[in-house]
């Protein structure tokens, strides 16, 4: 990438490892980001305040405190314009990465990896954050979320302005990206996407890159969803989609299903606003 394209974004990289906080913060400043790195967690947590950093490459084992920490403190920030958070990790179990995006990470790279694809992530997660910031600064300026319709198929109800789902009328948490998730395919209930469709229109992501992090929030989502996990289904070898199943299915996780009803999503609309 050339040198001289500058991104004005902050990127903070966070790892005690000289090695590779050198190599990523060569390859970040090639790629026209502003770079500061902390080798501790102390200096990570001031460096947000004082850096202001719009990423954050987190790695999870530093000398003073668990990049878990760091992740959870940033995320209970009332700031509204938090920074990104990549998680850099040697632990490449499910159960890892499942934890990690609970604590609030937009992403989980495990190590050893590719700086070309983690630069490909750092580009899409900035992109996003920004899209996202960009979306509520105009739903602020035209005042257009005090009035907004809601998305539901069966018993399961999402209000996007509110950043609240819920089924059976019952809150369920999700975090930014399994709402993003959400509202995609229920904007388009019974239409198949597959998971190179996801990435890219979800994640963000360049289409060169590959993960399986698409399975692992399905499968997380799934879980949440409780009675309505069946409404979230997979199509095996291809991608996912929300409808609703003509008879019912034993398990939700990789299950198939050929027979489906497409439907409109269902416009709900607060009744205070009638």
């Amino acid at each position: 990438m050339d040198p001289l394209i500058q991104h004005n974004d902050r990127v903070l990289v966070v790892e005690d490892e000289v090695d590779i906080s050198s190599s990523l913060a060569y390859a970040l400043r090639a790629s026209g980001y502003e770079v500061l790195v902390a080798d501790r967690g102390e200096s990570a947590l001031a460096s947000l305040d004082t850096f202001q950093p719009d990423l954050v490459l987190l790695d999870l084992m530093l000398p003073d405190m668990s990049g878990m920490d760091i992740c959870r403190r940033l995320r209970i920030s009332p700031s509204p314009d938090q920074p990104a958070v990549i998680i850099l990790s040697a632990r490449a179990q499910e159960i890892d990465r499942v934890v990690g995006f609970e604590i609030g990470a937009d992403d989980y790279v495990a190590k050893r990896f590719s700086v070309r694809e983690l630069m490909l992530r750092v580009e899409a997660r900035l992109k996003m954050r920004k899209a996202i910031m960009g979306t509520a600064a105009a739903r602020d300026a035209s005042g257009a979320d005090k009035a907004v319709s809601t998305l539901g198929i069966r018993n399961l109800r999402v209000d996007e302005s509110a950043h609240r789902a819920f089924v059976d009328d019952k809150e369920i948490r999700v975090s930014a990206l399994e709402m993003r998730l959400l509202l995609f395919l229920l904007r388009a209930p019974g239409r198949m996407r597959t998971r190179k469709e996801l990435l890219t229109e979800v994640w963000g992501y360049h289409p060169e890159v590959a993960s399986r992090t698409v399975d692992t929030h399905i499968k997380r989502l799934r879980d949440k969803l409780d009675t309505a996990a069946d409404l979230l289904q997979t199509v095996r070898g291809v991608g996912f989609r929300l409808a609703e199943p003509t008879e019912t299915q034993g398990s939700s996780e990789g299950a198939t299903s050929s027979h489906f009803v497409p439907s409109r999503p269902k416009m709900l609309h607060d009744s205070k606003s009638r």
